[in-house]
């Protein structure tokens, strides 16, 4: 076995993948802190290519140098907005007829392994404050919440390896409901 070369992986070229067809799935983050957590998730949309990502209320924007050093170009290749509020973003989201979906720990939440959602609809991911979660506001304007499961110590994962594991968990079902 040997590492692959990156000229053997076969990756688009930045301006092919802004061309290329994305998934009905776009990210929102609700006031994220953190501008490394932000470049992570924007390299996260890259690698599962979201439709798009929207950058909620405090949530650092490019050009950042702190996204620059974690997203590693996926800031300049997946379509981003910056929205004043969360609100704003889900409540356009929801009239262009997304499936809003909060990441979050609620009494009416489901285990991730568990999302379903309307194949003929879009879906809004919802992510929170590192701290506080999805806002009250956000979770009024979601259809629903999933949670990851944990079995150690600790009551949640960082925001943006949560993201992670969310999109793959989503795209896996969806790319599987599509065939």
């Amino acid at each position: 076995m040997r590492q692959l070369q990156l000229d053997e992986l076969n990756r688009a070229t930045p301006d092919a993948y802004r061309r290329q067809q994305k998934h009905p799935i776009v990210v929102v983050l609700d006031g994220v802190r953190s501008a490394l957590n932000v470049g992570s998730v924007f390299r996260s949309c890259d690698a599962f290519a979201v439709r798009k990502l929207y950058l909620c209320g405090i949530t650092a924007t490019p050009p950042h140098r702190e996204i620059l050093k974690t997203a590693i170009g996926a800031d300049a290749t997946v379509e981003w907005e910056h929205t004043k509020t969360t609100a704003t973003a889900l409540t356009r989201l929801k009239a262009e007829g997304y499936h809003i979906i909060a990441v979050e720990q609620t009494d009416q939440s489901v285990p991730l392994y568990e999302l379903t959602w309307p194949s003929s609809h879009p879906l809004a991911l919802v992510l929170g404050n590192e701290v506080m979660g999805v806002s009250p506001e956000a979770l009024a304007l979601c259809d629903g919440a999933v949670e990851v499961p944990q079995y150690g110590t600790k009551h949640s994962l960082n925001v943006a390896v949560c993201a992670g594991v969310v999109l793959w968990e989503v795209l896996k079902s969806h790319i599987a409901l599509n065939q």
